[in-house]
C-alpha cells in the first residue's frame, strides 16, 4: 500500500517541480570576462549558474577561470525582486530595450515561465529604472559567483593572488559590484577557516561574510 502511494506521490511531486515558475537570465559581452553566462532562478533561491571563460589572449598567461556550472542559493528576498520584475508586462511583453544610444553594457536576457504565462525581454539599456537596476543587480550577482570560483582558482594556483583579489572583492562589495556575498558564503568560510591563507587575507574575508549576513 504504501509503495503504491509513493508511485502516486513522485509523479506528482515532478509534475509540481516542472511547473513552478523558473527565471532564467541570460547575459552576453564579447568584451567581458567571461563573455556569456546565464542563471536559472526559483523563487526561493535555489538555481543554477553557468559561465563560459572567454579565448585568452595569444601569448598571454594569466590564470583564467575554466566554465562554472554549479547550484546556487541566493536569498528569497532577492529571488523575490527578480521575480516581480519578471513577471511585469514590459518584460512578458518583450518592452525592455530603450533603443538610446547609450555605451553597451552587455546584452541581458530575462526569460520567466510560471502560472502569469511566459516571455521574455532583451536590453542593454531599459528605460524602466526597475528593469534596469536589477539588470545591473543581477550582472552583479554574477560577478560574484565568478569571484567565488576565482577564489578557488588562486588557492590552488596562486595563494598569494588572493591578496589582491580579496581587496577587489571588499571594494566590490561596497560600492554594489559585488552582491549576494552569501552566495558564496561556503567558499569564503573555507579560506577564513585555513591556517595557510595570510592572515590579511582572512581579515577581508571576515568583513565579507560579516556583509554576508545583511
Amino acid at each position: 500500500m504504501r509503495l503504491a502511494a509513493l508511485l502516486l506521490v513522485l509523479p506528482l511531486a515532478a509534475a509540481a517541480q516542472q511547473s513552478a515558475p523558473v527565471v532564467r537570465v541570460e547575459y552576453s559581452n564579447p568584451g567581458g570576462t567571461p563573455t556569456h553566462w546565464t542563471l536559472v532562478l526559483r523563487a526561493n533561491g535555489q538555481g543554477n549558474f553557468r559561465a563560459e571563460p572567454a579565448k585568452p589572449a595569444p601569448g598571454l598567461k594569466t590564470i583564467e577561470v575554466p566554465t562554472i556550472d554549479r547550484g546556487v542559493q541566493i536569498s528569497p528576498d532577492f529571488a523575490g525582486r527578480v521575480f516581480r520584475v519578471a513577471t511585469s508586462d514590459r518584460v512578458l511583453g518583450n518592452k525592455c530595450e530603450s533603443h538610446l544610444r547609450v555605451a553597451f553594457q552587455g546584452w541581458k536576457t530575462i526569460q520567466y515561465q510560471g502560472p502569469e504565462g511566459k516571455g521574455s525581454c532583451t536590453f542593454n539599456y531599459s528605460r524602466d529604472r526597475q528593469i534596469q537596476e536589477m539588470g545591473e543587480s543581477l550582472v552583479a550577482v554574477a560577478a560574484t559567483l565568478i569571484e567565488g570560483a576565482r577564489l578557488e582558482l588562486l588557492r590552488q594556483h596562486d595563494p598569494l593572488g588572493l591578496d589582491r583579489e580579496t581587496s577587489f572583492m571588499v571594494e566590490g562589495a561596497a560600492d554594489g559590484r559585488l552582491q549576494q556575498i552569501g552566495a558564496i558564503r561556503n567558499i569564503l568560510e573555507s579560506l577564513e577557516q585555513d591556517p595557510a591563507v595570510m592572515e590579511m587575507v582572512r581579515k577581508r574575508i571576515r568583513i565579507l561574510l560579516a556583509r554576508a549576513e545583511r
